[in-house]
């Protein structure tokens, strides 16, 4: 068999990788539109040019450095999206310091382990943040359970329940406020030269240090420090961005979080690497925001995973958002239904959104569909390879390509494979081979053209009576449903067929119920009859992750739960 016939396709490109950190490719970005708007928080009203974001950012490295953070230390950042984000973000890559992103939904618990595992000298964290009114007690508390007892910095310029000026009074030495004043002095004294020492600090630093912590969500066990190269993350961002057709006349909206790397590398790192323009709709997603951002920015694009979309589009006053300026975006995270696409594409004007696949361990994109790419391509796959990457799919038990349009399990391989998990060789060689291959434990199809499509996790497919039944195609159908306006399928547990099929609906405005009998009188003649759902259950919302992922693994726990209560 040749290889055009196997599930492999590389990413071949005329467009070199780049061989930068993050802090030279903002120094590229100074250089060539210093003037030109870098960010915007629409929250606070405040907007940076590229000259004054790496100008606060030298600001805040200058203090950390006065404080004894160097290259390889590790600088946890406990935040939503705020602008400060991304200061920090580029303070920490001028000095070569790894910046640990933490979940803002974490407790004292899981902030203790990340801090504790990842050796976090510094932990940076907002004042407040709803629906938790106190991040300084939590942070106190979790920063005493490490060995390490990092020092904390709280960003005080965050608005809070605690007040405006909350930061006068937490204390000397704990406002990042006043830790960036003391790097304007520091830079500002002529004998100390800062300047030149940042400049020495970081034209010392190579591309492929470590640059980036990003801790996978944790659905089963502790969670795991994913570490990232500037090589990684720069060039991730650079392609996506250049995919986009991203210049510095475009604009955009930013609902999905910094911590993850949608927010941080598919947005930041995309936006500086062609001088565009990134704005904050707000802390925390708010459909009514997002869209206000659009008209009051007249961005050029929109990011989002699909319920994202799906709580813009369903607004009461969505017809009354001037969106006219969009042309392109990112959906990512879990699989787009088709008439959601079909109405992102018609309604909100981005006839050039992107699909992008992958995951934190690839920093994040693997493949991506293209701005030409029809509706068919961007609902029914994930897109073809990125540049300078390779994808097959592969024979879960012996690691090699199966033929094209068999399915199996997707792998990754190139530049933007991360370094392992912080600390834990064994879970790295777990899921990185010998070859270089990271498994990512997505099951997919590659077709003749050589896109993908991913139906789903290896652990999300249900085995009913010997049957492999995929989620993903069953959630396709039921979309079609006039009266579901979304679904999850699950697997529950049958004593006969070994599993069965619960799905799980939101329903559309004007329905109050939906029954499994009204959904299999639907699906019968049109849906094989192992594929439909034994059971169907209505609820208002679905469990998600701060990344915008649906939970499956509550989904199928409360299912369980469901069931058993009925048979008992």
């Amino acid at each position: 068999m040749t290889t055009s016939q196997l599930s492999y396709a590389s990413g071949a490109s005329a467009v070199p990788l780049l061989g930068e950190t993050l802090a030279q490719s903002l120094d590229g970005a100074v250089a060539a539109h210093g003037e030109r708007t870098a960010l915007v928080d629409r929250a606070s009203g405040r907007r940076w040019t590229y000259a004054e974001l790496a100008a606060e950012a030298d600001e805040a490295a200058a203090a950390l450095a006065e404080r004894g953070i160097a290259a390889g230390d590790r600088v946890g950042l406990w935040a939503q999206n705020v602008p400060e984000w991304t200061v920090v973000q580029y303070a920490c890559a001028r000095l070569g310091a790894i910046l640990v992103n933490i979940n803002p939904a974490y407790r004292t618990h899981e902030l203790a382990y990340v801090l504790g595992q990842s050796g976090a000298r510094m932990l940076i964290s907002q004042i407040a943040a709803p629906p938790h009114s106190d991040f300084v007690a939590l942070a106190r508390e979790a920063a005493a359970q490490t060995p390490q007892r990092p020092e904390l910095v709280f960003l005080d310029t965050v608005p809070g329940p605690l007040g405006a000026d909350a930061g006068a009074r937490l204390g000397p030495g704990e406002s990042f406020a006043q830790l960036r004043e003391r790097g304007r002095e520091l830079l500002a004294d002529p004998h100390a030269r800062w300047d030149v020492r940042l400049r020495q600090i970081s034209d010392g630093l190579s591309c492929d240090d470590p640059i980036n912590l990003q801790y996978t969500s944790g659905t089963t066990g502790f969670p795991k420090g994913v570490t990232l190269t500037h090589h990684n993350l720069l060039n991730n961002g650079y392609f996506i961005g250049g995919m986009l057709g991203y210049t510095a006349e475009d604009a955009v909206v930013l609902p999905v979080p910094y911590f993850h790397c949608f927010g941080m590398v598919i947005g930041t790192l995309a936006i500086v690497s062609h001088g565009a323009r990134a704005v904050i709709p707000s802390a925390s997603f708010d459909p009514a925001a997002a869209l206000a951002a659009v008209e009051a920015e007249r961005a050029t694009s929109l990011y989002g995973v699909p319920t994202m979309f799906i709580a813009e589009l369903s607004l009461p006053d969505f017809a009354d958002y001037d969106l006219s300026s969009l042309r392109t975006g990112v959906m990512a995270g879990s699989p787009c239904p088709v008439e959601v696409m079909r109405r992102v594409i018609d309604e909100m004007h981005m006839s050039e959104v992107a699909i992008c696949y992958g995951m934190t361990e690839t920093s994040p994109v693997s493949t991506m569909t293209r701005t030409d790419d029809t509706l068919a391509r961007r609902t029914e796959t994930v897109g073809r390879v990125m540049p300078h990457v390779e994808v097959k799919v592969a024979d879960p038990v012996t690691g090699q390509a199966v033929p094209r349009g068999v399915k199996g399990e997707v792998c990754t391989r190139g530049y933007s494979v991360m370094r392992g998990y912080w600390e834990e060789p064994e879970k790295t060689a777990e899921a990185i081979d010998e070859a270089g291959w990271m498994h990512t434990g997505d099951l997919g199809i590659m077709d003749d053209s050589g896109y993908l499509d991913v139906s789903g996790r290896i652990k999300d497919m249900v085995i009913r009576g010997g049957e492999n039944l995929y989620p993903r195609e069953i959630e396709e159908f039921l979309y079609t449903h006039p009266a579901i306006r979304d679904v999850q399928v699950v697997g529950v547990p049958d004593d006969r067929y070994g599993e069965e099929l619960l799905a799980w609906v939101i329903l559309r405005e004007g329905y109050e119920t939906l029954t499994a009998d009204e959904v299999r009188t639907f699906a019968a003649g049109r849906l094989a009859h192992h594929k439909i759902p034994r059971y169907v259950e209505v609820r208002q919302a679905f469990p998600m992750t701060v990344s915008g992922k649906i939970r499956k693994v509550e989904l199928r726990e409360e299912g369980a739960a469901v069931v058993s209560g009925r048979q008992g």
